[in-house]
């Protein structure tokens, strides 16, 4: 019966090390989606040096969320044995976010915000209203000419168009 204590006292302590570096590296991997997701967000102002940092993350995010995800993998398998209900859960949850992290800062996710125009619909500039202070992005190619209001382009952000046979990409 002591000996059953003492044995378990000393996987736990040997079980500390490599669980807190499970869960750094979740935290972690984490973080990668989380910043650049943070920092670009639409409509919030983005200082140079945040959004610097933001890009640089979400250009080396996808090799450093499987290098992550492994590791929460490997240690999650070491400790398993050993572990109680409590610690088994918290493996999980710790390669549940590291894996959902892994997929997400593979994905595209501003788009998902921003749909583009499929088709646009214009009128001619007689029969257009808009306020004194709405502005508008002005296309001139050759004699045609389009104007794009900003508070529509603001929430589309992008819209395919051809002018004067022309195609062109419209974005805000």
């Amino acid at each position: 019966m002591i000996r059953a204590v003492v044995i378990r006292a000393m996987n736990r302590s040997e079980n500390r090390g490599p669980g807190i570096l499970l869960g750094s590296l979740a935290i972690f991997s984490l973080s990668l989606f989380l910043i650049p997701a943070f920092v670009i967000r639409p409509f919030r102002h983005q200082s140079e040096s945040a959004l610097g940092l933001a890009i640089a993350v979400k250009r080396i995010a996808p090799a450093l969320t499987v290098a992550a995800l492994v590791g929460v993998l490997a240690l999650g398998s070491l400790l398993w044995r050993t572990s109680s209900r409590w610690v088994r859960t918290g493996i999980v949850i710790a390669l549940v976010l590291s894996a959902a992290s892994a997929v997400m800062v593979r994905q595209n996710y501003f788009e998902w915000m921003f749909n583009p125009i499929t088709a646009a619909g214009f009128v001619p500039a007689g029969d257009v209203h808009l306020g004194d202070k709405e502005m508008v992005m002005v296309v001139r190619i050759g004699q045609e000419a389009r104007a794009y209001p900003i508070l529509q382009m603001a929430y589309h952000h992008i819209l395919n168009d051809t002018v004067s046979d022309v195609p062109i990409v419209v974005t805000y």
